[in-house]
């Protein structure tokens, strides 16, 4: 059995190699551009929702703002519990 290898370095050179990025002329690292696409039909659900919620949506979302503003929002640590439960029961 043989325990020391001689050619495990090329493997590791292999990684190195292998996480070369080019460098463009400002001589900064060229990353690829992020781009999220959202469907014609998420978009038209999310327009339905936010018409049939608006004001009372508007409203409850500046009603938590106030609260955490001025530290008085509080959540019930039983609903925290039961949200934790739900969770890892179906997991």
């Amino acid at each position: 059995m043989r325990i020391n290898e001689p050619n495990r370095t090329g493997i590791i050179n292999a990684y190195n190699k292998s996480g070369v990025n080019s460098l463009n002329k400002s001589g900064k690292i060229s990353m690829g551009k992020d781009e999220v696409n959202i469907s014609n039909e998420a978009m038209e659900m999310l327009k339905q929702v936010d018409d049939t919620n608006a004001p009372e949506r508007r409203e409850k979302v500046e009603r938590l703002k106030r609260q955490v503003e001025e530290g008085n929002y509080k959540v019930s640590s039983d609903k925290i519990a039961e949200k934790f439960l739900a969770f890892w029961k179906k997991l």
